[in-house]
């Protein structure tokens, strides 16, 4: 098959949908089909790009930062990608589309689906889902669900990664048939690492990702060999290396592509990894983590639960510090009992979130 992958992130850029979007796209690829994938540029990266039987085209467009794009910067992509699919499409053609987030990317695939009739099927994300991301999108998608109907309605399918995205897309947006397919990660594990008495958590820096818990937490427990590594930049981290500024064992890395040594050195030798964000449409850094053997912090709410369960680490309510910080105190205690949830969640990685389980599950559906 000839596959066209839409998505306005794709590595280097983004956050957790990006490298998704592209070890499917390198799936398909291992799978012997052709895929062409149209993104969106940033400063020097090359405008096209060849990797095997796969081929990048980034637009010109708007966008400041790695790591966020703002709905003006998103539009921006979508004038670009379309002026270059009218003209690329005139010497091109696909079997189908696979389309990343419903908005905005699922405005380009409804474009190309009336004009070309080229079919669809769209993997939501989260943000695309109103109701999912309080941080970001809130005022945009009072207005956005004529669209998403459109788009949806338009799509011959519609993946989510958790049943909680899939539920949500149910009550935000209307009754579809959503195929849950969880998204995968790469396996970062290097046998060459040893565990370190440190901690990690990891994400865009905004306040709906609970940093600011972990930081309070950590600091109340007074154990001066261990380290707290957040890896990740956003709006939020000025507040937060405020908030850690009294205590030397904090350490900001800034944002860190996956790819580079310098995340995998880090996680892999975390013996906990724990991210207490408030909305998660799966949580796929838990699934990094648990690929390098970590036991996992992560509350017990929204996608969290179905990525992560009690053989891994432990689940908390985010509402009752005094919990996290217990739960928190007795893996930081107990190591043996850690490094045991830490190979559990290994396991749990190897049955239900390598790729070579999660790209048959896509091609079966195109």
């Amino acid at each position: 098959m000839k596959i066209l992958v839409l998505n306005y992130e794709f590595p280097p850029l983004g956050g957790g949908a990006a490298p998704v979007s592209y070890e499917i796209a390198k799936g398909y690829v291992k799978q012997g089909h052709n895929v062409s994938v149209v993104t969106a540029g940033f400063q020097d990266l090359p405008l096209k790009q060849e990797i095997g039987c796969m081929t990048i085209y980034r637009m010109k467009c708007r966008r400041a930062k790695k790591e966020t794009c703002s709905p003006i910067e998103q539009a921006s992509y979508l004038i670009a990608a379309r002026r270059f699919l009218k003209n690329h499409l005139k010497h091109n053609s696909y079997d189908i589309c696979h389309t990343h987030f419903i908005i905005p990317t699922g405005v380009l695939a409804l474009w190309l689906n009336k004009k070309y009739h080229l079919p669809y099927i769209i993997t939501a994300h989260g943000s695309d889902v109103p109701g999912f991301n309080p941080d970001r999108f809130t005022l945009l998608h009072k207005f956005t669900k004529p669209l998403l109907r459109k788009i949806c309605s338009g799509a011959k399918s519609i993946t989510a990664p958790s049943q909680y995205l899939a539920d949500l897309i149910e009550e935000k947006i209307g009754k579809y048939d959503v195929t849950v397919i969880p998204n995968g990660a790469q396996n970062f594990a290097q046998t060459t690492s040893k565990k370190t008495k440190s901690i990690v958590t990891c994400g865009r820096l905004l306040p709906r990702k609970g940093f600011q818990l972990i930081i309070n937490t950590f600091k109340k427990i007074k154990k001066p060999e261990w380290k707290l590594y957040i890896i990740g930049e956003g709006p939020y981290r000025a507040d937060l290396e405020q908030l850690a500024r009294s205590d030397n064992r904090i350490i900001f890395t800034g944002w860190l592509n996956n790819k580079e040594q310098a995340f995998r050195t880090i996680l892999n030798q975390a013996t906990i990894f724990s991210l207490l964000s408030s909305s998660e449409s799966q949580g796929i850094v838990y699934i990094e983590a648990m690929s390098c053997s970590c036991a996992i912090l992560a509350p017990d709410s929204t996608a969290c639960k179905e990525t992560v369960d009690k053989t891994c680490g432990y689940l908390v309510d985010l509402s009752k510090e005094e919990i996290i910080e217990q739960k928190l105190r007795h893996l930081m205690d107990d190591i043996d009992q850690t490094i045991t949830m830490g190979k559990n969640a290994r396991k749990r990685y190897e049955h239900m979130f390598e790729y070579t389980k999660i790209i048959p599950k896509y091609e079966k559906l195109l």
